[in-house]
């Protein structure tokens, strides 16, 4: 979903150190040393990081609720619950909940909460419409969502959410910022019962790259924790920048600060998107969506460090293309990235355990249009991947020594699926 046009015909940028409500602290990435200066919030906080999303405790009959987010509108009402079985492939839809465009979700470390985010307003819809967020609680038992709050998300189309270590707080990433068309992120406090509060930190990003219509704001796409959970990465699609954050939560420095160095630059034009960490935490990868690439880095106390680009097309490709979701297999042998475009793939990697570096293994077809996002299950038996333009969902099983996904997927029906998150009922 391109979001540049709606946003390329706004006003002229307004100040970027406009508070969005008490208790809210708004700042801008360029005023870097002067922000947030006096600003303590003080929270007990666990020394441990979970870097990738826990399903929780391995169900003895192998089974997982999956969520699935979607885009609705069309054939979708919102969040679906599937029974996966981990043995067979086999998926038995549960419940739905409705809600609008949930198209990024979070679990709770609990796993009794899940968030998702309102896409709003859409390629569309009106400039002044905020997206927003919804808070449920979650029975994983009975597969049951209950509806328990919304948010404002403090911006237009948020794309992505993400936990603190502690979980305390709630991340959101908005594409976009009306009437100023740059991205930001917001930080939100969650309470005991599961609800979402009020942001207590708005971050806006300014910038632009070379590829107009794409690039002509900042647009902040995913923001992600690093292994230690002293670091917060922001990835702008729209400046070629991961943004890099102190994390504090016991008030020192107050909850976020920029760092020293500020930002990693990546190539002019490619368009930076997901981020994830190996599981050693030495090594990060990044998918630049309008460059169809995977960048590895090392990565030391805040720092990421290029060590490789690797190309998702083949050579003299010269369809459009869109990377999209990257995911790294349980055991970390192989990374997996999605290409959107004409590609409409999973292209598989080897990950070379001593140095991080990429090997292209092979490529498989979506079987559809748009493969935005997909999921590995725990087992590492099976991907999961979800075609936003054909209203599909296939499930392939994977060889877990080759890492290639074999023919012959199963196929469930969906409206515009695009995220994907598996639990244990346990």
């Amino acid at each position: 979903m391109h979001r540049s046009d709606r946003a390329g015909a706004r006003a002229a940028r307004q100040s970027s150190l406009q508070p969005a409500r008490k208790p809210a602290m708004t700042w801008s990435a360029r005023s870097a040393r002067s922000i947030i200066k006096g600003f303590v919030l003080m929270v007990s906080i666990a020394a441990s990081q979970a870097f990738a999303q826990d399903a929780g405790p391995a169900p003895a009959d192998g089974v997982y609720d999956m969520l699935v987010g979607t885009y609705t509108g069309g054939k979708s009402e919102g969040i679906y619950v599937y029974r996966f079985d981990t043995k067979t492939g086999e998926a038995t839809r549960v419940s739905v909940a409705q809600t609008v465009n949930p198209s990024y979700l979070v679990v709770s470390n609990d796993r009794r909460h899940v968030y998702a985010v309102n896409e709003l307003p859409g390629d569309n819809g009106p400039a002044s419409q905020r997206g927003g967020i919804s808070a449920f609680g979650f029975d994983p038992a009975s597969g049951q969502l209950t509806f328990l709050n919304k948010v404002s998300s403090e911006g237009n189309d948020p794309c992505y959410l993400k936990i603190s270590p502690d979980g305390k707080y709630l991340l959101t990433a908005n594409y976009s910022v009306a009437a100023d068309p740059g991205g930001s992120f917001a930080v939100f406090p969650l309470q005991a019962d599961g609800q979402v509060g009020q942001a207590v930190l708005t971050v806006h990003h300014d910038g632009s790259g070379p590829v107009k219509g794409r690039q002509d704001n900042a647009h902040v796409h995913s923001t992600v924790f690093s292994p230690d959970g002293h670091y917060l990465f922001a990835q702008d699609l729209g400046a070629d920048k991961l943004y890099s954050y102190r994390y504090t939560p016991d008030g020192s420095r107050g909850l976020l600060g920029p760092t020293e160095w500020r930002y990693t630059d990546v190539k002019a034009g490619s368009g930076p998107r997901h981020l994830v960490f190996g599981p050693d935490g030495k090594y990060a990868y990044l998918t630049s969506e309008l460059a169809a690439t995977v960048s590895t880095f090392r990565y030391d106390d805040g720092r990421l460090t290029l060590l490789q680009v690797s190309p998702l097309t083949e050579p003299g490709f010269k369809g459009q293309v869109g990377a999209a979701a990257i995911h790294l297999s349980p055991d970390g042998r192989f990374l997996y990235a999605s290409n959107r475009g004409d590609a409409n793939e999973i292209v598989i990697f080897s990950v070379d355990p001593a140095n991080g570096h990429l090997k292209l293994v092979g490529r498989q077809s979506s079987l559809g249009k748009s493969p935005r996002e997909f999921a590995i299950d725990p087992t590492g038996n099976w991907l999961i991947v979800g075609n936003q333009n054909s209203d599909t969902v296939y499930v392939f099983k994977r060889d877990q020594q080759s890492g290639l996904l074999e023919a012959n997927p199963r196929k469930i029906e969906i409206g515009s699926p695009v995220d994907f998150k598996l639990v244990s009922p346990s």
